[in-house]
């Protein structure tokens, strides 16, 4: 019953901010900003860039406002428009390169119990080359498929592919790393 009513009162938040109540629309930025400031922040490692880039993308979601179709979930939908933002901002930073390279290995790694904090995490894929980071974002976090995550990028499966198995590569590299400097043998 509760379902119910919490999805009727997003419908009808969304119907007003569409009409441009603008209590509307600063709840549904102040429900949904933390969370996608996170997003953006996985893309973009300058925490005030990944901010403007967030308020940008929330002009384009109370823009398009009105074309969302209540087909899928509401935050799902605020998400994509997220991540889209981060990749055009990336672009025109012209930051990504990303290397032509079919040869890919599909490796198994292990899920060891984790001894890391997310700044530890977050610090290593911030290490990444920006290609590498972000196919891994979008393939390990946001769950695209190589073929979506080759047609958003403008690159081929292929190299999707590749850029996830050198990412994963470098990222095991530097767990290892930093386990071995936390237990003290290097």
């Amino acid at each position: 019953m509760k379902v119910i009513a919490l999805h009727q009162e997003e419908k009808d938040i969304i119907a007003q901010a569409v009409a441009n109540n603008r209590h509307a629309q600063q709840k549904i930025y102040a429900g949904h900003a933390p969370k996608m400031l996170s997003v953006c922040r996985q893309y973009i490692k300058d925490l005030h860039q990944a901010e403007d880039v967030m308020i940008t993308a929330f002009m384009k979601v109370f823009a398009n406002l009105k074309n969302f179709e209540h087909k899928g979930s509401f935050e799902g939908w605020i998400r994509r428009i997220m991540i889209n933002e981060c990749i055009s901002y990336i672009r025109v930073q012209k930051k990504v390169k990303y290397i032509e390279d079919e040869t890919y290995f599909e490796e198994t790694y292990n899920n060891t119990d984790s001894q890391f904090n997310v700044e530890d995490i977050q610090f290593l894929i911030d290490s990444l080359p920006d290609g590498y980071r972000m196919v891994f974002n979008l393939y390990a976090i946001e769950g695209f498929k190589h073929q979506e995550i080759a047609k958003m990028l403008g690159i081929n499966e292929g190299t999707s592919k590749s850029q996830l198995s050198h990412a994963r590569k470098m990222l095991q590299e530097q767990i290892n790393k930093l386990k071995n400097f936390q237990n003290g043998t290097e």
